[in-house]
C-alpha cells in the first residue's frame, strides 16, 4: 500500500454558513439566505412551524431542538415550502423535504490518510449511476487499482431531478443524490478507496443550476444576474459575498466532510466572477493546510494559464483531445475545424507547451482569441484524455473511439500509448480500458413533460449544422435524453472486462500503466519538456527531462505511412514500450512504422554516446 499521508488530527469544525448544522446531539442550527422574503418559517417533521429570526445580510436563522435524521423544509412568506438549498440529504427528490445530517456520525477507518502527490495521479472518470451507485463504484475499486488507476473521479453527484442524469443538472449542491445511495455510502466509498491507497476526486458544478428544482429565484433573486446569460440561463452573481461563500463552503464541505482528495471544477469559463476562483483556492488551501495532498483541477475553455499558478494544480486539456481526435478520425466539423489546418504542428505544440491555443484567433469562435501562453508550465499542469463524458457524450450518437477507429485499431493503440506515457496526468473514461463499444449518450429523467420535450428538441437542433444531421429525419435518430433506453444503452456492457476482447484491451492499458509506474512515476517531480520534433505527417518525437536527469522520449507515428527517425537516436536509449510488433527493432534501424508509438529512457550517464541510424 502507498505510504499513508492522510489526516493527522481533527481540527475544530468549520462554521458553515448555510443549511442545517447540528450544534450538539439534540440541537441543530438552521440558516437560509432569503433576502427577498419578509419572513421564513422552519417546518420540522411532526412539529408546529417556527418563525426564524432575521440576521444580517439577508439571512434567516434559528437554533432549536432537532436531532439528526429529522425532515424539514422552509416556508417562505406563508406561500411556498422549499427544500434547503444547502440540504445535506433529501427525503426523495429535489422538490421533497431535506434531512438533517450529522457528519460526525460516520466512523472513518482511514483517519491517517493524507492523499497522494499530484504527480502520482492516474485518473478514472466514472458515472456513479451507471456503475451501480456508490456501492457499485466501491466494488470496482480493486479492479481499478490492479489496472494502475490511483484516482477515481466521480461525475457530479449533487442532487438532480429524477433518478437518471449526467449530474450537470444538479440543484442542491450539498446533497449526494439519493439514486446513488446515502451520504454514508459515499463516505464508505471514499474510506475504502483511501484504505487501498487510492484517491477520490469529485466533479462540482458552480457555473449554473439545473432547470428543475431550483427555488432560489423565488426568495433570493440576488443569487442571479439579469444582465448576463449563459447556455443554461441567467448567470450566477458571484459579485455577491453570500454567493461566493455558498460555493466556497460547498467546495470545502466535500473536502472536509467527505474527505475528497480533490475537486474538478466544471466549465469555469462560464463563471462571471473576477477574482473568485483564486480567492476560493486560497480559502481551501488555508483551511485544509499543508498536511494533506488536495488537488484542484479546472475545466476552462479559455485556457487561462495564469490560474494554474494561483492555487490550481491542472486543467483538463481539451486541445490535446481535439488534436488527437482529428488525427485519428479525420473529423473536421465543429470545434475540430480549429485543429484541421496543421494538426502535426498542433501535436508538437501540445506535447512541448501544453495548450495549442495560447492567444491566437479561433475560426470556430468566429475570430475570438483564446488562451494564454503555457510554455512555462509543468507538463503536470495538463490532464490528458482521449475520451471523457463531454467529448463522447456530446456527440449526437455518443460513439466511443473503439467504434470511430474500427478501421485503425493500431493507430488508436499508438495514441493510447502516447497519452499514458507522457508526463501529463492521464485520465481514462469508464469502459475505455475494456474497449467498450457501447455509446455514452446524454441522458436525463425530467418528470416535467414540457421540459423533457424541450431538452430533446433542443439537443437535436444543436446538430443541425453538422452534415450527418442536416436532414430532419437524420436528427430524429438522435436518442431522446429522457428515454430510459438512452440510459440503458449508455451502460458499458464490458465494464468489468469479462470477454476476451475486453480482457485484451485491459491487458494493454495495464501494461502501459505498469511502464508509467516503473519509469515515470518516481521521477515526475521537476519534469520539463526539452523539445519536440516533427518526423513527418502526424509523426513526432517528444523528449522530457525527468526529475532524476534521465530523458524520456516518445516516438509517435499516427499516420498510415512509415516515418524516418532522427539521425541522432542514441544507442543508449532503452526501449521500455512499443505499441506494435517490430516497431522497437525498426527504431534501431532508423525508421518508425506507421501507427505506432515507442517509448525510450536514456539515463544521464549514457547521454554523450550517440550513433547515427538510417533506414
Amino acid at each position: 500500500m502507498a505510504e499513508q499521508r492522510g489526516f493527522i488530527a481533527e481540527d475544530s469544525a468549520y462554521a458553515y454558513g448555510f443549511g442545517a448544522v447540528p450544534v450538539n446531539e439534540s440541537h441543530t442550527r438552521f440558516r437560509l439566505w432569503a433576502p427577498d422574503a419578509r419572513q421564513v418559517r422552519l417546518e420540522l417533521e411532526g412539529q408546529v412551524s417556527m418563525l426564524m429570526g432575521t440576521a444580517a445580510d439577508g439571512f434567516h436563522e434559528l437554533t432549536c431542538p432537532c436531532a439528526a435524521g429529522t425532515r424539514y423544509c422552509f416556508r417562505i412568506d406563508e406561500n411556498l415550502c422549499v427544500p434547503d438549498p444547502a440540504s445535506r440529504r433529501q427525503d426523495g427528490d429535489v422538490h421533497d423535504q431535506s434531512i438533517v445530517v450529522d457528519p460526525s456520525a460516520y466512523e472513518w477507518q482511514t483517519r491517517d490518510w493524507r492523499g497522494l502527490p499530484w504527480s502520482e495521479s492516474v485518473i478514472y472518470e466514472i458515472h456513479a449511476g451507471l456503475a451501480g451507485g456508490f456501492r457499485g463504484v466501491l466494488e470496482k475499486l480493486a479492479e481499478l487499482k490492479d489496472l494502475g488507476v490511483t484516482a477515481i473521479e466521480l461525475m457530479p453527484v449533487a442532487d438532480f431531478p429524477g433518478p437518471r442524469n449526467w449530474g450537470y443538472d444538479g440543484v442542491l449542491p450539498y446533497a449526494p443524490d439519493s439514486a446513488y445511495g446515502t451520504p454514508d455510502d459515499l463516505r464508505s466509498l471514499v474510506d475504502t478507496a483511501h484504505g487501498m491507497g487510492m484517491q477520490v476526486f469529485l466533479d462540482v458544478v458552480y457555473n449554473h443550476f439545473g432547470p428543475d428544482g431550483n427555488y432560489l429565484g423565488e426568495y433570493a433573486s440576488d443569487f442571479f444576474r439579469s444582465d448576463v446569460k449563459t447556455p443554461w440561463g441567467s448567470a450566477i452573481d458571484f459579485r455577491k459575498t453570500q454567493v461566493r461563500r455558498f460555493f466556497s463552503e460547498n467546495a470545502l464541505y466535500w473536502l472536509e466532510e467527505y474527505r475528497m482528495d480533490g475537486l474538478r471544477f466544471d466549465a469555469v469559463h462560464a463563471i462571471q466572477a473576477e477574482g473568485w476562483l483564486p480567492e476560493m483556492a486560497r480559502f481551501l488551501r488555508d483551511r485544509i493546510g499543508p498536511d494533506r495532498h488536495v488537488h484542484l483541477i479546472l475545466e476552462n475553455d479559455d485556457n487561462s494559464a495564469a490560474l494554474l499558478g494561483q492555487g490550481f494544480d491542472a486543467q483538463w486539456n481539451d486541445d490535446a483531445h481535439h488534436v488527437l481526435h482529428h488525427i485519428l478520425t479525420a473529423e473536421a466539423e465543429g470545434y475540430y475545424s480549429d485543429y484541421a489546418e496543421d494538426p502535426t504542428a498542433d501535436l508538437v505544440k501540445l506535447l512541448a507547451e501544453g495548450f495549442v491555443y495560447q492567444g491566437q484567433a479561433s475560426r470556430w469562435r468566429k475570430g475570438a482569441r483564446r488562451g494564454q501562453p503555457s510554455a512555462g508550465l509543468s507538463p503536470l499542469s495538463f490532464v490528458f484524455f482521449l475520451q471523457n463524458h463531454d467529448q463522447t457524450g456530446n456527440r449526437a450518437m455518443g460513439e466511443r473511439l473503439t467504434s470511430l477507429c474500427a478501421d485503425r485499431p493500431e493507430a488508436l493503440r499508438a495514441a493510447i500509448a502516447l497519452q499514458l506515457l507522457t508526463p501529463h496526468i492521464p485520465l481514462l473514461f469508464m469502459g475505455e480500458e475494456c474497449g467498450s463499444r457501447e455509446p455514452f449518450l446524454y441522458f436525463t429523467s425530467f418528470l416535467d413533460r414540457a421540459l423533457a420535450t424541450a431538452v430533446r428538441e433542443g439537443r437535436r437542433a444543436e446538430f443541425a449544422g453538422f452534415s450527418a444531421f442536416s436532414d430532419e429525419e437524420e436528427r430524429a435518430r438522435i436518442p431522446d435524453p429522457n428515454d430510459v433506453q438512452t440510459w440503458e444503452m449508455s451502460r458499458p456492457g464490458s465494464l468489468h472486462c469479462a470477454d476476451s476482447v475486453a480482457k485484451g484491451w485491459r491487458a494493454y492499458y495495464r501494461g502501459l500503466l505498469q511502464v508509467r509506474k516503473q519509469f515515470l512515476k518516481p521521477h515526475l517531480e521537476g519534469v520539463r519538456s526539452i523539445g519536440v520534433r516533427e518526423l513527418g505527417k502526424f509523426a513526432v518525437v517528444a523528449a522530457w527531462r525527468l526529475g532524476n536527469g534521465s530523458v524520456l522520449r516518445l516516438y509517435c507515428n499516427l499516420s498510415r505511412e512509415d516515418a524516418p527517425t532522427p539521425d541522432d537516436v542514441s544507442a543508449n536509449e532503452v526501449i521500455v514500450f512499443a505499441s506494435a510488433k517490430q516497431s522497437d527493432a525498426a527504431l534501431r534501424k532508423g525508421w518508425l512504422p506507421a501507427e505506432s508509438t515507442v517509448a525510450t529512457i536514456e539515463s544521464m550517464s549514457s547521454m554523450p554516446v550517440r550513433t547515427r541510424r538510417r533506414r
